[in-house]
């Protein structure tokens, strides 16, 4: 995959470069990031250079995790880091993928991470062709799952032991974002540096749903 750039209302997120290597460092200090996320800690300058550096052009070029620097329309602050990660399921029938976030400890409580994620969803859902997008936070992570609920992901209950972290499993919360849900929730169309034409994603028509009644 080659790394694009997408925007919202109040955001652009583009794939991250050398000059935010320092703001990486800096927002991956606050002690919640390294504690609900897989980042490491204690975080230092050469695993920010490492991530930005090697980590995340290796994702795009490998399509294992399309990875977006987070930053205001400006591009004067960086708000976090977006991505659609675990895409082993992406290119098979069953059309899949994860959607992982942080956010700077400063940027939170402004809706810029559900913003965020509302737009990579729509490309994800518009251009890879996504029939349904997950969303896995450590159980008790209540920040992460109020982004997820405002977003429009339906919680789908409990996994356990599904994550190690710290050397320890932990029970996860899931939940699922299908395409149809954001446009319950009246949203638009993604603006992308792909343009608005024929979704890149749209070479086989979609898998028929049959929800089990309720």
């Amino acid at each position: 995959m080659e790394p694009v750039t997408l925007t919202s209302e109040r955001l652009i997120l583009r794939p991250f470069a050398p000059e935010d290597t320092a703001a990486v460092h800096a927002a991956c200090q606050e002690p919640d990031i390294p504690r609900w996320t897989n980042v490491p800690s204690p975080y230092g300058l050469r695993d920010a250079r490492h991530f930005i550096g090697t980590v995340v052009p290796e994702g795009w070029r490998d399509d294992t995790a399309y990875s977006f620097a987070v930053l205001t329309r400006d591009g004067s602050t960086l708000v976090g880091a977006m991505g659609l990660v675990r895409l082993d399921r992406l290119h098979t029938a069953e059309r899949q993928a994860e959607l992982g976030f942080w956010t700077a400890k400063q940027q939170r409580g402004k809706g810029y991470t559900a913003e965020a994620a509302r737009a990579v969803a729509r490309w994800a859902f518009r251009d890879l062709g996504v029939e349904r997008l997950e969303w896995i936070a450590e159980a008790g992570n209540e920040g992460s799952r109020a982004v997820a609920r405002k977003v429009g992901f339906h919680l789908e209950g409990t996994l356990r032991a599904k994550l190690l972290h710290d050397g320890t499993r932990r029970d996860a919360w899931i939940g699922s974002l299908l395409p149809y849900d954001l446009h319950e929730y009246g949203e638009k169309g993604a603006k992308s540096e792909a343009g608005d034409g024929e979704p890149s994603g749209a070479g086989a028509d979609p898998t028929p749903y049959l929800p089990y009644p309720r």
